[in-house]
């Protein structure tokens, strides 16, 4: 066998022994915040924790109206923390819903080892407290890329009254193939995360909302998920839209006001 062919085997073996141990990583992208961290809005909230388990506390915020319609359970990205993303509380708030939004373990006060299997069984957790205040009629799952997975996962366990998803992947190994195709993703990846699979088993209408030019995620992957079961999946395209920019398009803010209002 050639050299150069010992050498580019060599190197895709230390890039997967690396992808392996360093994927969390790669993946997440967490902000973390000292445990006496104070929040601070000029609407009302309340700070949440969830004692999960022994060493588990995942971290929210409440942001509550006095009679709301509802309430939007809100993942994010794979990126910073509640602290930064609740700026988007006001785009369901302003319509009279509650709104709450938690951090996954090692993001912002949130604590625990990540493993797929345990953010999962958190994010249930969560979802299982919040039905002691609301019914689950009036619970609307939202998620917003990465997140898009675990609000998929939860609306197929459970029967909230709509899913959103935004800018979400088919799953999540084909975006990571995307980016690393020489490596063997399928063994490698400990974050599969089935939107695919799981969206099969939505009960409730399932709303994406994807921006035309999103580089990351491209469109493709929100049209596959609609071709799945296009009856009970509703596609909005965002023209113009990217991956990170889709609450600066007034066509975002007048899909969420006709879902809300509806």
């Amino acid at each position: 066998m050639p050299v150069f062919i010992w050498y580019i085997l060599i190197g895709i073996a230390i890039l997967t022994i690396a992808a392996w141990i360093f994927q969390d990583r790669f993946i997440f992208k967490p902000e973390r915040l000292p445990a006496d961290f104070k929040f601070k809005y000029d609407v009302p909230f309340h700070e949440l924790f969830f004692d999960v388990a022994p060493g588990v506390r995942i971290n929210g915020l409440h942001f509550f109206r006095k009679e709301p319609k509802g309430l939007i359970l809100y993942f994010h990205g794979n990126s910073r923390s509640i602290k930064g993303w609740a700026k988007y509380a006001r785009d369901f708030y302003r319509y009279d819903y509650d709104v709450v939004m938690v951090d996954y373990r090692g993001f912002g006060k949130s604590t625990g080892k990540r493993s797929e299997k345990e953010m999962l069984t958190d994010m249930q957790f969560v979802y299982e407290t919040l039905l002691q205040e609301y019914p689950e009629h009036h619970i609307i799952v939202y998620g917003r890329s990465i997140g898009s997975g675990f609000a998929c996962k939860i609306a197929a366990d459970n029967k909230p009254r709509y899913l959103i998803l935004d800018s979400p992947y088919y799953n999540f190994r084909k975006v990571v193939t995307r980016f690393l195709p020489i490596l063997p993703v399928r063994y490698v990846l400990r974050y599969h995360l089935r939107t695919d699979k799981w969206i099969r088993y939505v009960n409730c209408h399932t709303y994406i909302i994807h921006g035309t030019k999103d580089w990351l995620i491209p469109i493709r992957h929100s049209e596959s998920l609609q071709a799945i079961n296009p009856s009970k999946i509703t596609l909005i395209r965002i023209h113009g839209g990217m991956h990170n920019n889709l609450p600066s398009f007034p066509e975002y803010h007048n899909f969420i006001r006709d879902i809300l209002q509806y």
